[in-house]
């Protein structure tokens, strides 16, 4: 018993560690701009019967951009229609899976006005997203550190999602004036009772252990044992899935959840985040932060205070249309209010937010409407009306490939 103490502190720890780099190093992605050419960012690996795609920016957390993205559909396809392939693997570099979106380069794209470009990269990634969710061979993804927003979108959609102590899942983006995306919401909408809401809306982290009791990953490890892994998949030849699940399974060592992890709240948070609004949710939360010492919901009610109120109104009506919807459906409606975030013409919260967060760093950003109450029903509904005819809605291949449900 003392033994699994232990490995459930060093978990926490694992955790906590992981979020507090990210905090540090977050600097790096407004100052480090000499990068690598485009194809150094994604590296490939030719193995025995299998390829590897690795993300290459780990002085940055390997954020995304529009380069990197292309690539990545590109060597995709390729893979795909290549007969000798029989599976692929998607890892990274560095102390990071990939932390989602360059957001301070997206943020400097619309300071300057090219508000296209910014679109452009949510296109692309939510079109290798689907492609992702319809690729026809294995595909094994392997996240040793940060996974976080456009991160998690691209590695959800594996077959097989390896986690380890240091694994950190997140959908922050309330925290920054957007919404969660990449397919957020239709995942965390398909998550145990109301945790989708609880995380879309607080930004809340996930460590490996959660992810694997809720389905986001299938399958847990130490860190030490990824190299054994990455090894044996080289020379593993084989299209077969089952193949691939038991050669994951030998190195597979499940942890059960600590005392502290969010598991043990569920009833708490289903009490709270079942509400139909915002308001009413901040409500339930302050009431039963009022009757307990316990700091949880007085943690969970500073970040609900902190994120955007916009955001916050969006984001739980967009997880709550996604339990209804289809993968393609919350992609196309996950463009439509990402290109009005873009645009800044209802409201200029997705950049305030970046700059509050990860350019300035002062943490006050100065949001537009200041508070839930200055929010406006006809505010929130523009986000959600369809695109204009000179602006097209997110194309995804449908009739091709089969929409994932």
């Amino acid at each position: 018993m003392q033994s699994l103490a232990r490995r459930q502190r060093s978990v926490r720890h694992c955790s906590r560690s992981i979020i507090n780099e990210f905090k540090r190093r977050t600097r790096s992605i407004c100052t480090n701009r000499s990068l690598p050419p485009d194809s150094s960012e994604v590296l490939v690996e030719q193995n025995a019967n299998s390829r590897s795609v690795i993300l290459n920016r780990p002085a940055i957390l390997n954020a995304l951009t529009t380069s990197m993205v292309k690539r990545l559909q590109k060597v995709y396809e390729s893979w795909e229609d290549t007969p000798n392939v029989g599976f692929v693997v998607m890892k990274a570099n560095g102390r990071a899976f990939c932390a989602g979106a360059d957001i301070v380069a997206i943020h400097d794209m619309i300071k300057t006005g090219n508000i296209e470009g910014s679109k452009e990269f949510f296109w692309e990634l939510y079109k290798f997203i689907y492609y992702l969710h319809t690729y026809l061979k294995p595909h094994v993804a392997i996240l040793n550190g940060i996974t976080m927003g456009g991160g998690a979108g691209i590695s959800i959609p594996a077959k097989f999602r390896v986690v380890t102590e240091k694994t950190a899942y997140a959908t922050p983006e309330t925290l920054i004036g957007l919404h969660p995306d990449a397919g957020a919401s239709f995942h965390l909408s398909h998550l145990p009772g109301y945790l989708g809401e609880y995380l879309a809306l607080t930004g809340d982290t996930l460590n490996g252990v959660e992810m694997i009791a809720y389905g986001l990953a299938t399958h847990y490890t130490h860190s030490s044992n990824l190299p054994l892994i990455e090894e044996y998949l080289r020379n593993l030849k084989t299209d077969d899935p089952s193949v691939i699940k038991t050669s994951l399974d030998k190195f597979s060592d499940l942890h059960p959840p600590d005392n502290a992890s969010v598991i043990q709240r569920m009833k708490t948070i289903t009490k709270c985040f079942s509400h139909d609004t915002v308001e009413e949710i901040i409500d339930t939360v302050e009431n039963e932060a009022a009757k307990t010492v316990d700091g949880w919901c007085e943690s969970v009610l500073k970040k609900l205070k902190y994120a955007s109120p916009l955001s916050l109104k969006v984001s739980l009506r967009s997880i709550r249309e996604a339990r209804f919807q289809t993968l393609d459906q919350c992609l196309i409606r996950e463009y439509r209010l990402t290109a009005r975030a873009m645009a800044c013409e209802i409201s200029n919260d997705f950049r305030e937010g970046v700059r509050a967060r990860m350019v300035d760093k002062d943490f006050a950003p100065k949001w537009d409407p200041p508070s839930l109450k200055h929010v406006s029903q006809d505010m929130v509904d523009r986000y959600f009306s369809p695109l204009t005819s000179l602006e097209p809605e997110l194309d995804l291949p449908t009739k091709q490939r089969e929409a994932f449900t």
